[in-house]
């Protein structure tokens, strides 16, 4: 069947509406800290409440079979309205970092239900051309991600709070979007079962062990960077004043990159195969990592550029891994492989962004707070060679 042409743009834009709530108050967290007197490590707190909150909802949603009971844009339009919610609740209450954590991780229960619910809408539309559907889709989601870092950069002369009214509103008009504009596909079916109890079964399968560990590294930098671009950014600015940027709009445009290398992912892959452009990008993203400490010393102008390529590079993976896990995940535990590896996944970016934190809170040096980033790409490069050899190209 032909799939109408608003669908794709339609699903991507509220996926890219809706997730603007991931990073909001990573944007404004300097100004948190000047005004409301939050300690420099409320930063990695904060992430990993939103972290936590995505992981407990993606279980509750996955064992109550939410988005298989109800139609998977009412579950979007719920939790996008709900995260609308929470985030004018963050603008109204007073910023006390309790009050933070709990509407953080709430939020992270909200995102439960809209980023992999998005993907779910999509899956009910596209057959033969998710792969390249879910790249548009990863990459909506990296823009929403950073889209918060614009609008404070774009209103630096107003509260705070703009932004996170700002992001409510948008957030509400993706959950509306989606409703009215992308009706169920005729792709859609009920997902597996949830069962817990797949833990000890399911990491057997030699391809889905590879993939979903080459995933497993993947996580453990992608979150961590993205919490940590405006810090690196500020330790640059403070060493070199007459660098000239704004560290919101440059905070921006390093994370939204990422959309570029998600959409070309998803094309590179349709000639060379999920596992070798994750591996390419995943190897370049590291090797960003293990030169990281020279970054600092760098002229502002091929600081930015090689911000700017991790940026691309750090997230164009994601959509290939997701891909590969489906693709190796066990016939009869497809549904209950992927929930458990997003969690797994989930927890790790937790640890890896909580190490950078108190490596920061501890005084190491700004120019090697990435090196702990290393082991993640490694791992991931490590156990994804044995799907090279086999993979069928397109």
């Amino acid at each position: 069947m032909t799939v109408p042409r608003r669908i794709l743009p339609a699903i991507a834009l509220s996926q890219f509406a809706g997730t603007s709530l991931w990073f909001a108050i990573n944007a404004v967290m300097p100004d948190l800290q000047r005004s409301a007197g939050l300690p420099a490590a409320a930063t990695g707190w904060l992430t990993a409440a939103v972290q936590l909150g995505f992981i407990a909802g993606t279980l509750v949603f996955a064992l109550l079979a939410v988005a298989d009971r109800y139609s998977p844009r009412l579950v979007f339009l719920a939790c996008a309205l709900a995260g609308s919610g929470l985030a004018l609740a963050t603008a109204w209450l007073p910023p006390h970092l309790p009050a933070l954590l709990v509407l953080r991780f709430a939020t992270g229960v909200c995102l439960a239900g809209i980023y992999p619910v998005g993907m779910k809408i999509a899956s009910g539309w596209y057959q033969r051309d998710l792969g390249k559907a879910l790249g548009w889709l990863v990459g909506a989601l990296v823009v929403g991600t950073a889209l918060p870092h614009l609008i404070r950069g774009l209103g630096q002369s107003l509260p705070w709070q703009t932004v996170m009214l700002s992001v409510s509103a948008i957030a509400a008009l993706g959950g509306l979007a989606m409703y009215a504009a992308v009706p169920d596909g005729p792709f859609l079916r009920a997902g597996a079962k949830f069962n817990p109890g797949s833990l000890a079964t399911v990491f057997r399968s030699p391809g889905f062990r590879a993939s979903s560990f080459g995933y497993f590294g993947h996580m453990w930098e992608l979150y961590a960077f993205w919490a940590f671009v405006p810090p690196a950014l500020a330790a640059y600015a403070a060493r070199s004043p007459g660098a000239g940027f704004d560290i919101s709009l440059l905070s921006f445009a390093v994370i939204a990159a990422g959309a570029i290398g998600s959409v070309a992912g998803g094309y590179l892959a349709l000639r060379w195969g999920s596992a070798r452009t994750g591996f390419v990008q995943l190897a370049a993203s590291g090797l960003c990592c293990l030169l990281s400490p020279f970054l600092l010393g760098l002229p502002p102008a091929l600081f930015v550029s090689v911000l700017l390529f991790w940026g691309i590079v750090v997230v164009g993976d994601s959509a290939q891994f997701s891909a590969l896990n489906a693709r190796h995940a066990p016939a009869d535990q497809v549904g209950s492989a992927l929930t458990i590896v997003n969690c797994i996944g989930f927890a790790i970016s937790i640890v890896s962004i909580q190490l950078l934190n108190h490596a920061a809170a501890a005084a190491m040096p700004a120019h090697y707070l990435f090196l702990l980033l290393v082991p993640g790409p490694l791992l991931g490069l490590w156990s994804l060679r044995p799907l090279l050899a086999g993979e069928p190209r397109s």
